[in-house]
């Protein structure tokens, strides 16, 4: 069985990191002291270049191959925000509330709502970049949230491919289309 270490803070990412791991002889683990570690800077201007500083900066403290992510929301009609700021969109000290909350408020009269859900995971093995992999999935953002699954976005998040919201789609059926599943598959088919 091969290991990874993740290096994350979101239990909802690992979650579905693990999830997607189920079907495979890889086990993934969170970084052993991550919490204690010094936060990585996310100052990219690309969800990859993000995911690499993360992955690079917690690498080192792994005892073989981590990888991080880093992936959020892109509305057209806001021009690709709140995208890098996805976490963080409503101010430093953000919820996934304040952040639905200020989405709604941005997008308050406007019609086009397309968006799309987007990942990069970085794989390292210590200070070496081994692979970046992608993952996109497309949506439109309802007027409120339906649905209490997830994380994030994903109550306002309406997938037309499921014809309801992240929210109300199960963990399987979200994760089987979404783009961390997409990143993370593509990943693990290359070890």
């Amino acid at each position: 069985m091969t290991r990874l270490f993740c290096a994350t803070g979101n239990a909802g990412k690992l979650r579905e990191f693990r999830l997607a791991a189920d079907s495979t002889r890889v086990e993934i683990e969170l970084l052993p002291g991550y919490r204690q570690l010094p936060a990585a800077v996310e100052d990219g201007a690309t969800f990859e270049e993000n995911a690499i500083r993360k992955a690079l900066h917690y690498g080192p403290h792994a005892s073989g191959l981590l990888f991080a992510d880093d992936s959020g929301l892109e509305v057209e009609a806001l021009g690709g925000a709140p995208g890098v700021y996805s976490a963080r969109y409503s101010g430093p000290h953000a919820t996934d509330e304040s952040n639905n909350r200020l989405l709604l408020e941005r997008l308050r009269g406007v019609s086009h709502r397309n968006a799309r859900f987007v990942c990069a995971i970085a794989l390292v093995e210590g200070r070496r970049v081994v692979g970046v992999f992608h993952g996109a999935v497309e949506g439109v953002i309802l007027d409120e949230p339906r649905g209490s699954g997830g994380f994030g976005y994903d109550p306002l998040f309406y997938c037309p491919a499921f014809g309801c919201t992240f929210g109300e789609a199960t963990g399987e059926q979200k994760f089987s289309l979404s783009h961390r599943g997409q990143a993370i598959r593509a990943m693990l088919a290359s070890l």
